[in-house]
C-alpha cells in the first residue's frame, strides 16, 4: 500500500523544457508523463500544479520594462499553456481522463477552479492540473501549489526540482562537500535560510503542517518510490529531527 492517499506534485515549467531551457522538449515530456503515471498504478490520486518559465520569465519582463502585474498575467497565462500541454502528452500515453482546472476563466479550454470538485474529480480518480496559480498577480505558482493542496486535502507536497538531490548545506553544484539533509523540521529550514520554496508558500505549509518532500526531479521513479516509503530526497515536517544522507 501507498504512503500516501492524494499527493500535490509541483512542478517547474524548466522541467517541460529539459536542457534547452525554453519551450518543449519531448524527452522532458516522456520523462514527467511516465513518472506520473508510475505513482498513479500505485492507486494515489494526483493533482499537479506547474510554473510557467519554460515560455516567460520575470527577467524578460524587466528587460522590456513590463510592470509586475502584467507580467504576473502574461506568466499565469504559460502556465495554462503548459497545463494544457502536459494533458495532451498524459492522455496520449493513455492517462484516462485528466482535468486542467485554471483560476482565470478559460471555459472553452479548462474547467474553471472549483474546491469541493476538485476533490471530486480525485475521488473519481481523475488525474488534476490546476493553472494560472490564484488567478492574482505578485506571487509565485510556489503559494497557490501549498493553497490548492491544503483546499484539496492533500496528504503531501512532491517539490520536483531541477538539479539539486534535495535540500542540501549548500548548492551542491557549486560546493562539493555540500550535504543533503534527510529530514528536517519546518523551523531547521527557516533558521538555516534554506531555499526550500518561496517564503510565503513555505510559511503557508508550516502553519498547517503540511509535510514537503523535496527530490531531483530527473532521478528515475522517485516520487513512486518516496510513496512506497523508500527516502529520497529531503523530507520536511513538523517534529522532525535534523538527519543528513
Amino acid at each position: 500500500m501507498a504512503r500516501f492517499h492524494r499527493v500535490m506534485v509541483k512542478l517547474s515549467g524548466g522541467a517541460l523544457a529539459g536542457g534547452s531551457g525554453f519551450g518543449f522538449d519531448r524527452a522532458a515530456l516522456e520523462h514527467i508523463v511516465g513518472e506520473i503515471l508510475s505513482v498513479r498504478e500505485l492507486g494515489v490520486e494526483m493533482a499537479i500544479m506547474v510554473g510557467g518559465g519554460n515560455i516567460f520569465r520575470g527577467n524578460m519582463a524587466d528587460d522590456w520594462g513590463i510592470e509586475r502585474a502584467e507580467a504576473d498575467n502574461i506568466g499565469a497565462t504559460a502556465t495554462v499553456i503548459n497545463s494544457l500541454m502536459l494533458r495532451g502528452a498524459l492522455t496520449a500515453r493513455g492517462a484516462g481522463d485528466v482535468r486542467v482546472m485554471t483560476a482565470i476563466p478559460m471555459n472553452a479550454v479548462a474547467e474553471p477552479y472549483i474546491r469541493l470538485r476538485s476533490i471530486h474529480h480525485m475521488e473519481k480518480g481523475r488525474l488534476l492540473i490546476f493553472a494560472a496559480g490564484t488567478g492574482q498577480p505578485y506571487i509565485t505558482t510556489d503559494y497557490p501549489a501549498v493553497q490548492r493542496a491544503l483546499e484539496t486535502r492533500c496528504d503531501v507536497i512532491f517539490a520536483a526540482k531541477n538539479g539539486a538531490p534535495g535540500v542540501c548545506t549548500a548548492d551542491p553544484n557549486l560546493e562539493p562537500t555540500a550535504r543533503r539533509f534527510t529530514t528536517l523540521p519546518y523551523e531547521e529550514v527557516l533558521t538555516r535560510n534554506l531555499k526550500v520554496m518561496d517564503q510565503a508558500a513555505f510559511l503557508l505549509a508550516k502553519e498547517y503542517r503540511l509535510p514537503l518532500y523535496v527530490f531531483d526531479f530527473a532521478e528515475k521513479q522517485a516520487m513512486r518510490r518516496i510513496c512506497e516509503g523508500e527516502d529520497v530526497g529531503t523530507l520536511i515536517a513538523d517534529g522532525l529531527p535534523v538527519q543528513f544522507a
